[in-house]
């Protein structure tokens, strides 16, 4: 009776859920620069502030580095998780992003989800991008991570995860689905852009997800070309916030929890995926 009443009241708050505001930080990153990053970070948000969420592209005080050695900072003592976490507070925002990170002797490519002033989850990109060499440089993780921020469950992923949807499968739970908003972070160039936008309405598609995507612009320190493209697509497939094309941009959108909902009972697909 216990659990029933439990799962009764959960279903219950998640019927009356707020909105989400998210913010899309699309910037040209300076190559190995956190001093400067954290400059033009800080002038975006300046700008323009307001969002529950602000996702900062993969990498966001470094550039897509495999300089590790350099440029990685310690978990326990890293100046750039010190200041997102300053930055969460000051403007009561949450941030995800990705950093060099080096724990236990091994360097990771680890996103971070910071709110109020404290990590409240990690996650380590699983799926190395080889052709950069960073499978060589950095270790893979092994789990996905999955965050409750202000009722809505989140699942975390970075970059080329994008191209292996079993990392980022949805299933239906006890509590319902296992995740409403997938995030990615990513430095994804220019000549496979094309790849990155038809990816992304796929997993939302499959997922019967929002999916909330940031990816920077300019040309980095390996002359690489970016332009951008980060954008907000809902549970069916269309855009909340079209492909924002090469400019460098705080955009910020709303999604609703209870068009979600209806848009599940709908279509309720995900029953097919029992967790």
């Amino acid at each position: 009776m216990f659990r029933k009443g439990s799962r009764n009241a959960h279903q219950r708050l998640r019927k009356t859920m707020q909105d989400l505001v998210i913010g899309l930080l699309q910037l040209d990153q300076a190559w190995q620069n956190p001093t400067e990053n954290r400059n033009r970070i800080k002038s975006a948000l300046t700008k323009q502030s307001g969002a529950d969420l602000i996702l900062i592209p993969e990498m966001a005080f470094t550039g897509f580095s495999m300089n590790a050695e350099e440029h990685a900072e310690e978990w326990d003592n890293s100046s750039s998780v010190l200041w997102l976490e300053e930055q969460s507070l000051h403007y009561n925002t949450a941030f995800y992003t990705s950093l060099l990170i080096k724990s236990g002797g091994e360097f990771y490519n680890r996103g971070v989800f910071v709110s109020e002033g404290r990590v409240i989850a990690h996650y380590d990109k699983q799926h190395l991008f080889a052709f950069a060499g960073e499978d060589s440089v950095f270790k893979p993780g092994n789990n996905q991570t999955m965050v409750t921020f202000k009722g809505w469950k989140i699942n975390l992923q970075i970059c080329f995860d994008l191209r292996f949807p079993e990392g980022s499968r949805n299933r239906v739970t006890e509590g319902g689905a296992a995740y409403d908003l997938l995030l990615y972070v990513a430095n994804w160039p220019s000549r496979r852009i094309a790849h990155w936008d038809s990816l992304l309405v796929a997993r939302a598609i499959e997922n019967q997800c929002y999916v909330a995507a940031v990816n920077r612009v300019g040309i980095d320190g390996n002359q690489i070309a970016y332009e951008g493209h980060s954008c907000l697509i809902a549970a069916d497939g269309n855009y909340i916030q079209p492909p924002i094309h090469m400019e460098e941009v705080l955009m910020i959108q709303n999604i609703s929890f209870e068009q979600l909902m209806e848009f599940r009972k709908l279509l309720p697909f995900l029953k097919e995926r029992k967790g």
